[in-house]
């Protein structure tokens, strides 16, 4: 759970990077950047579990990021990457895409591979197991045993314990104070009102944040998508909408 705030644009400088005699390559954006710095940031966005290279820098005299994407090749070419750099950042951006846009688990009963026909139903088919067994197999998505209960069902099984433990860690996160941002106090973690991908605020910075997940930017603070956030308010003053307490649920992610 990585957050990167308004201020990481600022961040895509090296050492040297001042220096006129650096040599800097202008990406397709239009922004120019060194070889170094480019590698260091995208190695970085890697890092924090994001497989596409977005920029960071800041448009001319606004807190707007350019956010265009870097193809790889792009990338690869202008950052100069070693044999070794160019391994293992296309091993993890594989890795990474696979995790994104192919939702599955391990079936508890034969450990093959099950991804979900509807995210939205927690009963999961195992074809291979109602195969071998001769009538279906289904499976908690949530709990990972085999399903009791009627079915469809988005909250829970009929199984004991079976809970999301990622609303756990709504109900339980701390509430901190943003230093930045004025008067305002809110839990330490939410979940992205566009994919539900669990974030934390690290209290440094504006009080908006960028999902490493869908990638869409949303206020801290109100859940409301940046740029209807910024309608009534900024980046370091409270929200005219309040503070959204604790989440009781998570969003489901449409992808389309």
């Amino acid at each position: 759970m990585i957050r990167i705030t308004c201020q990481t644009a600022k961040r895509l400088k090296s050492p040297g990077d001042d220096d006129p005699e650096t040599r800097r390559a202008e990406m397709s954006c239009g922004h120019a950047v060194t070889p170094q710095s480019l590698t260091g940031w995208c190695r970085s966005l890697l890092d924090q579990g994001q497989h596409k290279f977005m920029c960071p820098a800041l448009k001319d005299g606004t807190l707007q990021r350019c956010n265009a994407e870097w193809p790889y090749v792009e990338v690869r070419r202008l950052a100069v990457l070693t044999q070794e750099e160019q391994s293992h950042f296309e091993e993890t951006m594989a890795v990474l895409a696979a995790a994104e846009y192919c939702e599955h688990k391990t079936c508890p009963g034969c450990q093959t591979f099950v991804e979900r026909a509807d995210i939205t139903n927690l009963c999961a088919i195992c074809t291979i197991c109602t195969a071998e067994k001769g009538h279906t197999f289904q499976f908690c998505w949530q709990c990972m045993k085999e399903w009791k209960g009627p079915a469809p069902r988005s909250d829970r099984c009929e199984n004991p314990g079976c809970t999301n433990p990622d609303i756990e860690k709504l109900a339980k996160c701390r509430y901190i104070t943003l230093p930045e941002v004025k008067n305002v106090s809110c839990p330490s973690m939410r979940a992205c009102p566009t994919c539900g991908n669990l974030v934390e605020h690290d209290t440094t910075g504006c009080k908006n944040i960028i999902c490493n997940r869908c990638r869409v930017e949303f206020c801290f603070v109100c859940l409301k998508v940046t740029q209807e956030c910024l309608q009534t308010s900024s980046y370091f003053i409270g929200c005219s909408a309040g503070v959204v307490p604790r989440q009781t649920s998570i969003p489901t992610w449409n992808r389309n």
